[in-house]
């Protein structure tokens, strides 16, 4: 039975994950900043040889997109040097490393789907330190090892958009939602599925990148209709600009990711948004 390590184990990646893992044949060690220290090689190494792994999984982020602008120090130290070690490691112990990075990469300026050759320009320090570690990681280049490139994700667990939309629909007559940024969400429980799923068929002698997302392309306003109407909350969706909504950190205005390679190379079929809303919104038990 595999032994795979998941990093990062109570992020949305990797709390469905855990909820998925009861379906599959492997052996799972789920760690947390608490109970293994990334930041540290001799931890990760000593870690990985006394539990014998063969695959690790790091969902381990800092994700705080407008903090990261400040707080440079502590996105450089999870996003850019903790995947420099993971790859180090899995390196040297030949172990299959899958890595999750973000549309962040890109500075939204496209106007088709980006494809995992695009060039990359992030606009914050958050895509910066991302694509910093996409880089050292291709360096280092472990064998059989990917990274894989989502947006917008939500699911069940932990904080994220479509819960704080159910909570504000709930307690406010209207909303204002950005309706001039365009991708497609990502919910975290199809990702996990999708990673398990391919991990006996990962043989690469570089490091390979792919792009996943649910399928079809949609802003957040409309995003946002679509939650308040499967869970029938009445609440008035309008919509508004980026610039009418500051933050610290610019944010893409298109993130459409083109998922072609990763369902050609896996055969793989990728669910279409709506459909996954609904599934999450179920297991919210929010599906009116």
């Amino acid at each position: 039975m595999t032994n795979i390590l998941v990093t990062g184990s109570n992020g949305q990646v990797g709390s469905e994950l855990q909820a998925l893992s009861k379906n599959y044949e492997y052996n799972f060690f789920f760690t947390d900043r608490t109970t293994l220290d990334i930041t540290n090689l001799s931890s990760i190494s000593d870690f990985i040889s006394t539990n014998a792994i063969e695959v690790i999984i790091n969902c381990a982020a800092y994700t705080a997109v407008d903090k990261a602008e400040e707080d440079i120090e502590a996105a450089e130290e999870v996003n850019t040097k903790s995947v420099e070690k993971l790859s180090l490691i899995a390196k040297e112990k030949n172990i299959k490393l899958i890595h999750i990075s973000t549309d962040y990469v890109f500075n939204g300026e496209n106007f088709k789907p980006y494809s995992e050759d695009d060039t990359t320009s992030p606009n914050g320090v958050y895509g910066v330190t991302k694509l910093a570690g996409e880089r050292v990681m291709q360096e280092i280049n472990p064998t059989d090892s990917i990274i894989i490139r989502t947006s917008w994700v939500y699911s069940s667990f932990g904080a994220n958009f479509v819960k704080t939309m159910l909570r504000l629909g709930k307690e406010r007559d209207s909303l204002g939602v950005i309706y001039d940024q365009v991708g497609t969400p990502t919910y975290a429980r199809d990702l996990a599925k999708a990673i398990l799923d391919i991990i006996p068929n990962i043989k690469n002698k570089q490091v390979a990148i792919y792009n996943y997302s649910n399928e079809g392309v949609l802003s957040w306003y409309d995003f946002s209709k679509e939650i308040m109407k499967m869970a029938k909350i009445d609440c008035q969706i309008n919509p508004i600009e980026t610039k009418e909504y500051p933050t610290p950190a610019k944010r893409p205005h298109y993130s459409l990711l083109n998922k072609a390679k990763i369902k050609k190379e896996f055969t793989i079929t990728i669910p279409y948004w709506k459909d996954s809303l609904n599934e999450c919104l179920k297991t919210l038990g929010e599906r009116n």
